[in-house]
């Protein structure tokens, strides 16, 4: 939606505990602040939702555009959210479903609300299913916390680890059987892992570690690697992006080959990113 249609939602949301008018009555929204990835400042989206529980469930449809929305790579490096619901608001953190999970869940929304099936059939992406997890009142950590920061740094590194996992598997099964279906799932699979690898980054390049290099100049050396290892797995994804786009003309062996690289060089740099980032921002919190 244009910016300033979703600003006239938003103040009719709120001047109105949640009860939209015109086109919108009787629809049933709430509104999502997320944190931008880059800049750092809070960006509200009106979304429609399906409750699962005690969690809220989300769809990064777009209207079935090709690229993610916002509110989607935000939360990809801010995970803690607000939530507004009429009159209720809260703090949540919004965790991005992967894998089986991601389509059951999905199945659960078209159940309730069919015409995301449509935003699917209208782009090769996958549509991102998101789970918001209310955060109670008395253990919400402020997100401008350090200490809240580098779990949250760990959280995102654990997903992208379990995204390597489901993306091997997926190349095993298609190498082992040869499924068309399956190459086109990869390939939905792969642009979800590298969008959220590219605004992940990028949120650190642009505002963590230039705050905490000037924090701690004497780690200037640390920034620098993790700067470069950033620019060498940009290249390693556009590879395996041209590679999975071939994969009906090129050897199963060629991509299981790159894909471990990858694997490698990722794990490794997760690895070390939590040894010196977390400590530094565990000390700044103190």
């Amino acid at each position: 939606m244009p910016l300033h249609f979703n600003a006239r939602i938003i103040d009719e949301f709120r001047t109105t505990a949640g009860r939209l008018g015109g086109p919108f009555e009787g629809w049933v929204l709430l509104l999502l602040t997320t944190t931008g990835a880059r800049s750092g400042a809070p960006h509200t989206t009106p979304l429609g939702f399906v409750p699962d529980g005690e969690r809220i469930l989300v769809v990064g449809s777009a209207g079935g555009s090709d690229r993610h929305p916002d509110w989607y790579r935000n939360i990809l490096v801010n995970p803690t959210v607000t939530v507004e619901t009429g009159t209720d608001t809260w703090q949540a953190t919004a965790v991005a479903a992967t894998g089986a999970e991601r389509d059951e869940l999905f199945a659960k929304v078209v159940a309730d609300a069919p015409g995301y099936a449509d935003y699917q059939r209208a782009t090769d992406r996958i549509l991102p299913v998101v789970a918001l997890h209310r955060i109670p009142e008395d253990t919400y950590t402020p997100p401008d916390r350090l200490d809240a920061l580098a779990d949250e740094l760990v959280k995102i590194h654990d997903w992208l680890r379990a995204e390597l996992v489901s993306l091997r598997e997926g190349i095993g099964a298609r190498t082992a059987t040869g499924a068309p279906d399956l190459t086109v799932e990869l390939r939905r699979h792969c642009l979800t892992f590298c969008s959220a690898m590219a605004v992940h980054h990028g949120g650190e390049d642009a505002g963590l570690f230039p705050y905490l290099a000037r924090e701690f100049p004497e780690k200037a050396g640390t920034f620098e690697r993790l700067h470069a290892e950033h620019g060498t797995v940009a290249r390693i994804l556009d590879e395996l992006t041209g590679l999975l786009a071939r994969l009906d003309e090129i050897a199963p062996e060629q991509v299981r080959a790159e894909f471990d690289r990858l694997h490698t060089e990722l794990v490794e740099h997760f690895a070390y990113e939590e040894e010196q980032v977390v400590p530094l921002l565990r000390t700044l919190a103190t």
